[in-house]
């Protein structure tokens, strides 16, 4: 659902079925932003965050996150950008409110690189 619904907004979409296929990914291709359910089978979206924040900037390492997660309470969220997320979405994801945070965190994201700031934690 939610690839469709970013396509229909105009992105090029990148779906992966695991963390390894997501950090394989992001050695070979450029991210704007990375979307991760928290809720992930084998490894959790918490982990895959610390493994991509662990690499270099070349490699991905700084992309803006966003966490997906059934876990809508404040202390969630605030693991989520404790853990290197910038965005924290609870399910049921609203389309609209997914493009919305998307552009936003980009637009920040972006932001913070031209100004020097760190991309971690933003939010």
């Amino acid at each position: 659902m939610l690839k469709g619904v970013l396509q229909q907004a105009g992105a090029e979409v990148i779906s992966v079925g695991s963390a390894a296929e997501a950090l394989d990914t992001l050695h070979h291709r450029r991210a704007d932003v990375l979307i991760s359910d928290i809720g992930m089978p084998d490894e959790d979206g918490y982990a895959l965050i610390h493994r991509v924040r662990a690499l270099g900037p070349k490699s991905g390492g700084t992309v803006p996150a966003i966490a997906l997660t059934a876990n809508a309470r404040a202390e969630d969220r605030s693991h989520a950008l404790a853990a290197g997320f910038q965005m924290h979405l609870a399910k049921p994801i609203d389309p609209g409110e997914l493009t919305r945070t998307i552009a936003e965190t980009i637009r920040v994201s972006s932001f913070a690189r031209r100004s020097g700031a760190p991309d971690q934690n933003i939010l």
